[in-house]
């Protein structure tokens, strides 16, 4: 094994790898703060929430660390990359519930607050965060299918993911040799659609899932290893991994 190739293993190992998961006190960040320290990671869990970040903390395990950020508040993103110290990995899955409807409907106030943290918020955190970033380390933002394959009433959606898309290639252009990268997940199982009651939810998920090529919809497990494969490999930047169960075929 020549040296180079020993030394690309270990940047790619989690092993004792301190990632930042802002949004991840639940969901597919939770997942994806999970599945690292399993391989060894040091974790930071961040979020708005106090109490879920506390609970993630015990659900990732003792050694890691919470933390409070607000997102829609750039001095806040600002301050706490001035305390947090250098790190390897920055993952952003921030999101809050989505807004599905036609453009006559659509409040534009909360048009606007979905940029705020789904567009503005990650531009934030890699401004603030970039810097600290440790040799071999990486970026990895979130997107979505909407983006590729718009239906009636994703305007808003299909408008955020575009944007974050065009994002991801320009920072791995602008931060190189520092990587950016996105995952652009389809339909999951998460707290975003948690503005529908259970009974919406499950009806939505299984008339998604029966029309998808793998015949269900996502899991937060499932997407969550698609970042920790842009965490580890060491030669991809600027791109986007779909991982939608078929939806962009079908």
């Amino acid at each position: 094994m020549t040296e180079q190739i020993k030394n690309n293993a270990a940047e790619s190992s989690l092993r004792s790898k301190r990632i930042l998961v802002l949004g991840g006190s639940s969901g597919i960040g939770l997942a994806v703060a999970q599945q690292a320290a399993a391989q060894g990671a040091q974790l930071v869990v961040a979020s708005s929430n106090p109490d879920r970040v506390q609970e993630a903390v015990q659900t990732v395990g003792e050694a890691t660390e919470g933390r409070i950020v607000d997102l829609f508040n750039e001095n806040s993103i600002r301050d706490f990359f001035a305390e947090l110290g250098d790190f390897d990995h920055l993952v952003f899955t921030a999101g809050d519930t989505l807004q599905l409807g036609e453009i006559a409907a659509t409040n534009l106030d909360q048009a606007r607050r979905a940029f705020e943290l789904r567009y503005w918020a990650a531009l934030a955190a890699v401004k603030y965060g970039s810097p600290h970033i440790r040799r071999g380390g990486s970026i990895v933002l979130t997107t979505g299918v909407a983006g590729q394959r718009p239906h009636r009433g994703w305007a808003l959606g299909a408008s955020v993911t575009s944007a974050v898309e065009g994002l991801t290639r320009a920072l791995a252009v602008e931060l190189a040799p520092l990587r950016v990268n996105a995952v652009s997940p389809g339909v999951v199982r998460t707290n975003l659609w948690k503005n529908m009651t259970e009974q919406e939810r499950d009806a939505m998920y299984q008339n998604v899932g029966k029309n998808l090529l793998v015949g269900r919809v996502g899991e937060v497990e499932d997407i969550a290893h698609a970042y920790l494969y842009l965490m580890q490999e060491s030669y991809s930047t600027g791109q986007v991994i779909v991982v939608d169960g078929g939806a962009t075929l079908v």
